[in-house]
């Protein structure tokens, strides 16, 4: 197993390395510093042999797995750890070939619980807090691929005060630790780091360290916010409020377009026909559809689809005046299965919105060691896209999620439905044998009768 931990300081709060305590002897050895004001990341890494069997004969059958999860609460990040969840999607060699997406509030009762069952054992109290810190966690992101042989855990925590304690209580496990402030970069396109690096276990001192790489998430001062227009009935409009219209980069210094990329679950979805239409496009300041999974019923009911849902991604017209625009989403929804009340509360997460700007081929990216990959908009662009992200604001609650009340059949009331419905098609079978036995008597019988008649 090896463990990276990273705190990430702003300038102002970076952590003077007497305040940091070092220790080592045969049996343990830790690392110790207070109240370090930092944002957090912790990448541990197994090995085949170190994981239970039942996990390791899933991932067996397995080719590539990427799974992640983020928190629907507000949360403040830090480059180089701009995080959002989205899922792989089919077109590019290096995206996941099926995608699931689903709600999942907390990771308390499951994956928790499964840590501390199966990973930790009941003696290791350092083992047991760190899986309990998860409750705070900002995201979390699970990999694994048949290359390495090995799988992922890395988690992320939003900037606040920590008292560290770290231990390692076997030498033969590799625990690196960095607590590392940014450092203005030489290039734009560069995150530059410094601070000083402890591999717990082997080193007596914290060693001083400055290093640079180019990255391919970035974080912006621009903030949105979404809200649905009212009244919102059947086919609701998800408005996006952006503060600012300006691109990362000057036009005539490089091309770049500003996204939005949703995740649906299966009751509302996209009509991929409404975005053929420019002038159309131009009225809700949109420019292109760049994605949508294919194909979308545009009738089933949702309580008839076997799938999750669907992804949408879309190319925004800011305005090339003004501070703050809006942009309009047109959905729609499906019917969804009666309930006892009238209505029902539907909720999903906040899109992701990003300003693309692709590198000249000639850009090489090297390895970054926080890099990440495979979270969905990502296999939608080439392998040489910079994303600069915009920052979500939450509505009332502190919850970055979408709610919107939706209309349902109420079971009270589907009995009158049910009931009426089987006697309209009874009185109009009724009709309809009616109308062909008087056919059938005073029709084509009457009208040769008739004419027998006239003709004698």
């Amino acid at each position: 197993m090896r463990q990276r931990i990273t705190f990430i300081q702003e300038p102002e709060y970076s952590t003077d390395p007497k305040t940091i305590h070092v220790t080592k002897n045969e049996k343990i050895s830790t690392l110790s510093a207070k109240n370090v004001i930092a944002a957090r990341e912790d990448r541990i890494t197994f090995g085949f042999e170190e994981l239970p069997q039942e996990l390791y004969r899933l991932l067996k059958g397995c080719h590539e797995l990427h799974i992640r999860w983020v928190s629907e609460r507000e949360y403040s990040t830090l480059g180089p750890m701009a995080s959002f969840t989205k899922l792989p999607v089919e077109r590019f060699s290096l995206s996941a070939a099926t995608q699931y997406y689903t709600p999942l509030s907390s990771l308390k009762d499951g994956f928790q619980t499964y840590l501390e069952n199966k990973i930790c054992s009941r003696s290791n109290s350092m083992c047991l807090s760190r899986v309990q810190e998860l409750d705070t966690a900002a995201s979390l992101d699970i990999d694994y691929d048949t290359i390495s042989h090995a799988l992922t855990i890395t988690a992320f925590w939003p900037p606040t005060q920590w008292d560290i304690d770290l231990q390692n209580t076997n030498p033969k496990e590799r625990m690196e630790v960095g607590i590392l402030s940014v450092v203005p970069p030489q290039e734009r396109e560069e995150l530059s780091l410094g601070g000083f690096l402890t591999v717990v276990g082997e080193d007596t001192k914290p060693s001083p360290t400055l290093f640079s790489f180019p990255a391919r998430h970035h974080s912006l001062p621009q903030t949105f916010s979404t809200s649905f227009n009212s009244p919102t009935g059947l086919h609701p409009t998800l408005k996006l409020s952006i503060s600012a219209s300006e691109p990362p980069f000057p036009p005539d210094e490089r091309s770049c377009s500003l996204h939005a990329h949703l995740t649906l679950p299966r009751a509302l979805f996209p009509d991929k026909y409404q975005f053929s239409d420019p002038l159309y496009l131009a009225s809700k300041n949109l420019s292109a559809l760049h994605h949508i999974t294919s194909p979308i019923d545009l009738e089933a009911p949702s309580y008839t689809l076997t799938t999750w849902g669907s992804t949408l991604l879309l190319a925004l017209a800011p305005p090339t005046l003004g501070p703050s625009f809006t942009a309009e989403i047109p959905l729609h929804l499906r019917y969804l299965p009666p309930s006892h009340n009238s209505s029902t509360y539907l909720e999903f997460a906040y899109p992701t919105l990003f300003w693309a700007c692709p590198e000249d081929e000639g850009t090489k990216f090297p390895i970054n060691p926080f890099d990440r990959t495979n979270v969905g908009y990502d296999g939608l662009f080439g392998p040489r896209t910079m994303f600069y992200h915009l920052s979500p604001e939450a509505s009332e609650g502190g919850r970055l999620v979408n709610g919107l009340e939706v209309p349902v059949l109420g079971l009270e009331a589907s009995g009158w439905v049910e009931w009426g419905t089987g006697a309209v098609v009874a009185v109009g079978f009724a009709w309809v044998v009616w109308c062909l036995l008087v056919g059938w008597g005073g029709g084509y019988g009457g009208k040769k009768e008739e004419g027998r008649k006239k003709r004698e």
